[in-house]
């Protein structure tokens, strides 16, 4: 039988698409197992859902600069990743941009997911950002990360109706629905090996 992919995922909230990827790693023949659960928020919802479901978990200061994070905890996310023999790591609301070793050690093997159709709507509050533009459709991206903003060749999307009297709240909770599907996918697809970047295009083998 082949091994699972080992998964690090980093967070900094409530760990809503960290329960995500954790129940779908808990499911039978699921070819990913996460192996830590990395935060950089002492309070974050994520480590009480790694706590209840078993999943190792670490807290990281990453720096007082917000957004941003050490090359110290870059580094030593990297050796914690090489201890647990981490093959993927994905970013479920960790709010710092990644750098330094960490980037550099998992190009083309760190993804994100962000709750907008990319290239439109990058960074914080997207939802809001689709709101105001007057968007009919948004919708999650699953992503690689690269070092810009948002900017790394895109995996999968999947599409959100705008509906008249949209708050962002609303429109926020209805998106969170496809990224808690979306994202087991990409991960799931990652692991199988079915995953290639060409240029800036994802080729996905097998999938319509």
């Amino acid at each position: 039988m082949k091994e699972k992919l080992k998964v690090a995922v980093l967070a900094s909230g409530r760990g809503s698409n960290f329960k995500a990827l954790a129940e779908a790693c808990a499911g039978e023949g699921y070819p990913g197992d996460i192996a830590i659960l990395i935060v950089d928020n002492p309070d974050a919802g994520a480590l009480q859902v790694a706590s209840e479901m078993g999943i190792d978990s670490v807290v990281f200061d990453c720096g007082p600069k917000k957004g941003s994070m050490t090359l110290e905890s870059s580094e030593r996310m990297v050796e914690i990743c090489n201890e647990k023999g981490v093959g993927l790591v994905c970013l479920a609301g960790f709010m710092r941009i990644v750098k330094g070793r960490l980037m550099d050690d998992y190009v083309g093997r760190m993804i994100n997911i962000h709750p907008a159709l990319l290239p439109n709507f990058k960074g914080l509050n997207a939802q809001k950002q689709a709101l105001d533009y007057g968007v009919k459709y948004s919708g999650c991206t699953v992503h690689f990360v690269d070092k810009g903003i948002d900017t790394g060749p895109i995996i999968l999307q999947k599409i959100v109706s705008v509906e008249q009297g949209d708050t962002e709240e609303t429109l926020s909770a209805r998106i969170l629905v496809e990224e808690h599907k979306t994202y087991p996918e990409a991960v799931r697809l990652m692991a199988e090996g079915r995953v290639r970047i060409d240029g800036r295009r994802v080729v996905i083998k097998g999938h319509d």
